[in-house]
């Protein structure tokens, strides 16, 4: 038995920095060898790919964690390390990504082939014969490789579909999308028979359009489960099942036309709910083309019928179940989602850049301390030995290049007070 999930939490941990490596020639006949340390290599970073073949997000609720191999330490003979391999995670296409934390998407996969990188990996350490210079002939420290970026996010599925039906708990939706297409979802004569949407691919024979006028047209339906009302504030389950509403060019509404459905409603009445629950779960719907029908008309006898459920019963009524009026529905929801199709451009994934810090922030701790925040503070100082003199110095001097003791002393640092740069500390002079 498969199950739909569309909800799941991801972790990512891209791989770390290799360290830079301490080394000096050592040769026959060379007695004053210089350094020769490799740099350390760049660890893996982990990419999200949105990949069709993945149809939900099962494989991440028992499986959430995905990491990237470091890059490797520098050696000697300048032998630099060997860079960490990148981890794909293969995600639905629709798939939606979030800041666990504050709740900001981040990415939007949704075209077959979208690629985003989840983390970086750390950058490597370089090696001491990188820092030989006029006047360090021979440097006896190295970097240490970054940290890799690690997150959690959460993960949500927004189905791609041209046409997505919309309409209460037992209105015929399922009964419809398997009489359409080879779809086959669950049908019995209760509610919320359906609890995870279906896809199905519908073909109109010898339609026709603009560009082919003898061939056939196909497009995606949605079997959305049913709304109730409150559906927008997440009664029921109805944040759940308007996520995937958003996706669709096209909304096809289903008012049920049984003498006593499941509310007790009129088709009117449906209509009045089911729209006003999509304009505030979301505006943007109600501007989306849309076809409302009535469905089992095979329930109701005559015209006497028919005529009692008037006002509000829309034109197109339609019996899944037998058949009847089935083309002439498809016939008129076709053009419209062709129509659609014509006047949207290529979609491209939406991703929205975590911001990272440029240069090098200052901010007061509780305690009167200072902390310098930035990756390029963080770089300086992450030298393999801090008690070095030369390493010091080597530290000094990029943190002066960075301008960190000017920007402390402009925010109010005074001379004593302790600063604090990742896992390295001092006192101001």
């Amino acid at each position: 038995m498969s199950v739909f999930v569309d909800e799941a939490q991801l972790h990512v941990k891209a791989g770390n920095g290799g360290a830079g490596c301490v080394s000096f020639r050592r040769e026959p006949f060379v007695p004053r060898g210089g350094p020769d340390g490799g740099n350390g290599a760049a660890g893996g970073a982990v990419w999200l790919v949105a990949d069709r073949n993945v149809a939900s997000l099962l494989g991440f609720r028992d499986h959430p964690h995905y990491a990237a191999p470091p890059g490797e330490h520098g050696r000697g003979k300048q032998a630099n390390g060997r860079t960490g391999t990148d981890e794909v995670v293969a995600v639905p296409v629709g798939t939606v990504v979030k800041d666990r934390l504050t709740g900001q998407i981040i990415a939007d996969l949704a075209t077959e082939g979208h690629r985003w990188k989840a983390a970086s990996g750390g950058r490597g350490g370089r090696g001491n014969a990188s820092f030989l210079s006029n006047r360090t002939r021979a440097p006896d420290f190295a970097e240490q490789g970054e940290v890799g970026e690690e997150f959690w996010f959460d993960l949500e599925l927004k189905l791609m579909a041209d046409v997505a039906l919309v309409g209460f708990p037992n209105a015929g939706k399922s009964t419809l999308i398997s009489a359409v297409s080879a779809a086959k979802p669950k049908i019995a004569a209760y509610p919320f028979t359906t609890l995870e949407p279906h896809l199905g691919v519908v073909r109109i024979e010898r339609f026709g359009t603009p560009l082919d006028p003898r061939g056939d047209f196909e497009f995606i339906m949605a079997d959305i489960p049913g709304l109730i009302e409150g559906a927008a504030e997440g009664k029921g389950l109805g944040h759940q099942f308007l996520r995937h509403v958003e996706r669709a060019r096209a909304l096809l509404v289903l008012l049920d036309l049984s003498a006593v459905d499941s509310a007790g409603l009129t088709p009117a009445e449906q209509e009045e709910i089911l729209i006003r629950e999509l304009g505030e779960y979301s505006p943007e719907l109600l501007e989306r083309p849309r076809l409302v029908i009535g469905t089992k008309l095979d329930t109701l006898d005559g015209e006497e019928e028919i005529a009692r459920l008037l006002p509000g019963c829309p034109e197109v009524l339609v019996s899944a179940a037998t058949g009847q009026n089935m083309r002439s529905m498809l016939m008129l929801l076709a053009p419209m989602i062709a129509q659609v199709r014509a006047s949207t451009p290529a979609s491209d994934t939406f991703v929205v850049h975590r911001p990272e810090t440029e240069g090098v922030e200052v901010r007061r701790n509780d305690d009167g301390s200072w902390s310098v925040l930035g990756r390029p503070a963080a770089r300086a100082v992450a030298v393999s030995d801090l008690t070095n003199p030369l390493a010091l110095a080597h530290v000094r001097k990029q943190l002066d290049r960075l301008g960190v003791v000017k920007t402390l002393l402009r925010a109010g640092a005074k001379s004593g007070d302790i600063v604090r740069i990742g896992t390295f500390s001092f006192d101001i002079e």
